[in-house]
């Protein structure tokens, strides 16, 4: 007897180029494992399914080999930091101080 299937949906962005796949997974199948079935990395050159940080409706999943995917649910494949979201703050402010002073 066949698996019961899930619909899901996976999607992946860029700046300037973004692909949501609606899919039909084998029920039980994992985050990662529906990443890796989607096929993204075909159209991302440099995206690594089997490496990339994964998440459902804006949450990161921490074991995606582990969390097996409800029904409707939405698997986000996310870009790595470039650079560290505290340091840029840090970066933002020390300019934004300097500049209150040169305007002083």
């Amino acid at each position: 007897m066949d698996k019961p299937s899930i619909a899901v949906e996976v999607v992946y962005a860029l700046a300037d180029k973004q692909k949501l796949l609606q899919m039909t997974v084998p029920a039980g199948t994992t985050v990662r494992e529906a990443a890796l079935r989607s096929g993204l990395d075909a159209h991302f050159p440099g995206l690594d399914l089997g490496s990339a940080p994964l998440g459902i409706f804006g949450k990161a999943v921490l074991k995606p080999e582990e969390r097996v995917l409800e029904e409707g649910e939405r698997v986000e494949i996310y870009r790595p930091l470039i650079a560290d979201p505290k340091e840029v703050r840090k970066q933002r402010a020390a300019k934004a101080a300097k500049n209150k002073v040169d305007d002083a």
